[in-house]
């Protein structure tokens, strides 16, 4: 295995070493015996090998690299549907119980009124920092829940940009990946697949679910 300076250098030192021996060759050519010029030849051949052995190992590098950040770019993705999701389930709930607790806050604020001042009192003071808190809260996710997968589908698309899912599509919006580890696509748009949330425990595509009933 070559490492990264042999890589990305050893190009530039064969092709230095195959211009000067077409330089020795071609000012010595007349001079050479058939022998000869059959040993240069060969040594030149050798050195453009090893050139093109260089550069497959750096295209290598390359592809590696990319499959590497792909990876990582559809695993962030991935983290930040869930994220949304579970934002929006969490915003779901908090404004159910500060709709359905509207009532309960009244009528217990009322019922201390009437007992003491001082306890009615710490009642409000204690209630203000939580709707502060609430609001700034709701406006934070409301900037958050303002990106929408439909907003990804408007970006420019790179044209080497690797395809999933069923549609051959790049990857954008909602995705979820496929558990079994030898699947050819591994990632699904939510759409495609029919999922509108991500389904509890392990999840098979469909292509994935028929070869799992055709082996049993």
């Amino acid at each position: 295995m070559w490492t990264g300076d042999s890589v990305s250098l050893g190009p530039l030192y064969k092709k230095a070493e195959i211009d000067i021996l077409a330089a020795e060759y071609i000012s010595t050519v007349k001079t050479l015996s058939p022998d000869q010029r059959v040993e240069h030849l060969q040594k030149i051949q050798s050195a453009y090998s090893k050139c093109k052995e260089y550069s497959d190992d750096k295209v290598q590098l390359a592809m590696q690299t990319y499959e590497m950040v792909d990876k990582h770019i559809r695993r962030l993705d991935a983290d930040l549907a869930r994220f949304e999701a579970d934002l929006k389930d969490k915003m779901e709930g908090s404004d159910f119980e500060s709709s359905g607790g509207r009532g309960l806050k009244k009528g217990r604020g009322q019922k201390e009124k009437r007992g003491s001042r001082g306890r009615g009192r710490r009642t409000s003071e204690e209630d203000t920092p939580k709707k502060k808190k609430h609001k700034g809260g709701s406006e934070f996710t409301d900037t958050i829940l303002s990106v929408h997968p439909s907003d990804v589908l408007d970006m420019p698309v790179d044209p080497n940009e690797p395809t999933y899912c069923l549609c051959h599509q790049v990857s954008y919006g909602e995705m979820i990946g496929c558990d079994n580890p030898d699947c050819p696509i591994e990632w699904f748009h939510f759409a495609c697949v029919d999922l509108t949330t991500k389904p509890k425990g392990k999840w098979f595509c469909p292509r994935c679910v028929q070869e799992r009933r055709k082996k049993k």
